[in-house]
């Protein structure tokens, strides 16, 4: 394969992926775009390469920024912003997790922690706060467990991993 095809195939894979990160698939391809670039870049480069918008270009360097997948960065003698995209692999997944963690998860344990206080004063109520009781104990522990993953060390993690496939 080429690398001009290899590099269109990995744009549209990265969009797709993205999707189910929770951005959109114009934030992923321009986060792939900064990834496999060997040098920072600036809007027009970015909105040229993916033909879209300043505007567009913009919300996504902004919201890549936010989310720190990516950085922002000057050239001397330039008044261009050039970004740059965090290239450890480690970090990008943390990165990832820890936004859809605050995105998904932690509304979902402060939703349980607020109405597992029902009475339970009828059959309905019963069977609404035993569900609601273990759901509440389930997101408490992927979120302990997320909690955990993301301080462990990324080579331990690995090598535990690969222990549990063997």
């Amino acid at each position: 394969m080429e690398y001009h095809d290899a590099k269109e195939k990995f744009l549209s894979l990265w969009g797709t992926l993205s999707d189910s990160w929770g951005i959109s698939k114009t934030m992923g391809q321009v986060h792939a775009l900064l990834l496999i670039s060997p040098q920072s870049m600036s809007t027009e480069e970015v909105m040229n390469r993916l033909s879209i918008s300043r505007g567009n270009a913009h919300l996504n360097l902004k919201a890549l920024m936010d989310w720190g997948l990516i950085y922002c960065e000057m050239k001397p003698g330039d008044r261009k912003d050039f970004y740059y995209a965090e290239k450890d692999t480690w970090e990008i997944f943390r990165k990832i997790v820890i936004q859809r963690k605050k995105k998904e998860l932690d509304p979902v344990v402060k939703l349980f922690d607020e109405i597992a206080s029902v009475k339970e004063d009828c059959e309905e109520s019963k069977e609404f706060c035993k569900m609601v009781s273990e759901l509440r104990l389930m997101s408490n522990q992927a979120d302990s467990m997320l909690d955990k993953i993301l301080k462990t060390d990324p080579n331990w993690l690995t090598k535990g991993m690969l222990a549990m496939l063997k």
